[in-house]
């Protein structure tokens, strides 16, 4: 009989076992069916809170980046301007250095036309200084060979007068008896 034991007792507990598991076992499933009904109406109200919730971020959003754009607009349209005045600015700057630049090149057109007239006018005159210079120099040969010429011709005459007789002075004359 002791090996009946070995099976009686465990057999007892298990019948003794079952009974008290399938009596909670309906509890149990009911419950669990209560907790699926209460997980499900709390998954439908997180559910519907979570769609409220993503509806009212994406007029968020929305409205966030309407606001974003229309700074962004606003922004670009300030940059636009800018660099529009700045263009202005740079437009009216280079018209006005285009404008100068045109009057000093007349003016310089002007100083060099000047310039070529006093350079012709002083090389103009440098070469009538230099004529009226070789005339000059030319006179004073002239006057040198004439005042030569002159010098020879009276050594000429001096010398065909100092050999003529005429030209000899005539012996002083007697003085005059004594009285």
């Amino acid at each position: 009989m002791k090996k009946w034991m070995y099976l009686i007792f465990p057999g007892a507990m298990l019948g003794l076992f079952l009974v008290f598991y399938v009596s909670h076992k309906k509890e149990s499933d009911a419950k669990e069916v209560a907790r699926m009904e209460a997980m499900e109406k709390k998954k439908a109200e997180d559910k519907k809170h979570k769609d409220i919730a993503e509806e009212k971020a994406k007029i968020a959003a929305t409205q966030r980046q309407a606001e974003r754009e229309k700074e962004e607009a606003d922004k670009e349209k300030a940059r636009r301007d800018k660099v529009a005045a700045a263009d202005k600015q740079i437009a009216d700057d280079t018209n006005a250095a285009l404008a100068d630049a045109d009057k000093s090149q007349k003016e310089i057109n002007a100083l060099e036309l000047e310039l070529k007239r006093l350079h012709q006018e002083k090389d103009k005159l440098g070469r009538d200084a230099f004529e009226l210079a070789k005339q000059v120099e030319l006179q004073r040969v002239e006057k040198r060979n004439a005042e030569l010429e002159i010098q020879r011709f009276t050594e000429m005459i001096a010398r065909r007068a100092a050999g003529s007789l005429m030209a000899q002075v005539p012996p002083p004359p007697a003085p005059p008896p004594a009285r």
